[in-house]
């Protein structure tokens, strides 16, 4: 029986096997990691409006890995449970999510479910509270997480079980200009 070469990986916290199985295209892997730090290392946007657009995206996937993973720089800029708790159905109610906040929500679920839902109102709030290369790096972001969200679903890479689990935020393995 033949072992599969484990792929190195900035995915911090990623599960244990999720190497192995990437180890099929391990270029393509590294890739992936290299642009998944990158977009993290990049403060276009803060880390926490990141990780507010990836627990909507965990939410609506149901990816356990995603929604039990807190990113360290973004609990360091002020996200605590008791906001992330409102990232639900409702969320436009909430009196703990900034209104930049809600205007991310509104763009995740739009991204994700029907870009209808980004009209009128919902737009003008988006555009309000974030510029044009910050609206740009959440569309990408959002592609990187439902990506990574479905693939860890699919090829069975989600753990059963897991505790809610605080991992360094992904680091660029080059620099960010």
């Amino acid at each position: 029986m033949s072992t599969i070469p484990r792929v190195s990986s900035a995915l911090a916290g990623e599960p244990a096997h999720f190497g192995s199985v990437l180890a099929h295209q391990p270029a393509i892997a590294a890739a992936f990691t290299r642009l998944y730090g990158r977009f993290w290392g990049s403060d276009v946007l803060s880390a926490r409006l990141k990780e507010v657009a990836r627990m909507r995206n965990a939410r609506v996937t149901e990816c356990g890995f995603c929604r039990n993973v807190r990113f360290d720089k973004a609990l360091g800029q002020g996200l605590g449970e008791d906001v992330v708790d409102d990232i639900d159905w409702g969320y436009e109610t909430s009196d703990r999510l900034t209104d930049a906040e809600k205007a991310v929500l509104k763009f995740t679920d739009a991204f994700i479910h029907d870009p209808e839902l980004l009209t009128g109102d919902a737009e003008a709030a988006l555009k309000r509270h974030l510029s044009p290369e910050q609206i740009a790096e959440l569309g990408l972001g959002l592609t990187l997480f439902l990506a990574l969200a479905k693939a860890l679903i699919t090829m069975g890479l989600e753990p059963e079980v897991m505790d809610r689990t605080v991992l360094p935020t992904p680091a660029p393995t080059e620099p960010v200009q």
